[in-house]
């Protein structure tokens, strides 16, 4: 999971970089729940009570927002994702020098898919894939495709 490829990030992440904005919603709250469910899938099939149960407990977990806070401070700020951040995942990434499967949904609204291109620009030897009718989570709402791909490019199948 990379945490984004380009600086555009939902307004969400962007907001939850204001402290006073952040503490207010990373509060536990079925709605808030609901609604961040919604934006990571296109599909609503995937947006069950149980999945909504399973992020209110995480949230509700001691020092959850805390966590977050730090993680959203240190990748991005209301601007986006900080560049010096993205510069160096991608070297290291790079540098790795190990079969890379790039996907990403089209209708991702966490991360656009503008992403997987600035990716596919400085990782290019990595296998990639643009999902259609796919939202932030293309390996639950795709689970069999890229399962598929992950086969053949473990398999070294050049197709892949």
């Amino acid at each position: 999971n990379s945490a984004g490829f380009g600086q555009e990030v939902t307004v969400a992440l962007r907001l939850l970089a204001v402290r006073p904005l952040a503490r207010l919603l990373l509060r536990p709250h079925p709605a808030i729940a609901r609604r961040t469910e919604r934006a990571i899938f296109v599909d609503p099939a995937y947006v069950t009570e149980e999945r909504i149960a399973t992020a209110l407990a995480a949230a509700r977990q001691p020092h959850a927002a805390r966590v977050m806070r730090e993680l959203v401070r240190d990748l991005g700020t209301w601007r986006g994702v900080r560049p010096q951040w993205r510069a160096e995942l991608l070297d290291a990434v790079a540098a790795l020098d190990l079969p890379t499967l790039l996907v990403w949904g089209d209708r991702d609204l966490i991360l656009p898919a503008a992403h997987l291109a600035h990716a596919r620009s400085r990782l290019p030897r990595a296998r990639s894939h643009l999902f259609r009718d796919t939202g932030h989570m293309p390996q639950i709402e795709r689970t069999a495709e890229v399962e598929s791909l992950l086969r053949q490019l473990w398999a070294g199948d050049p197709a892949a």
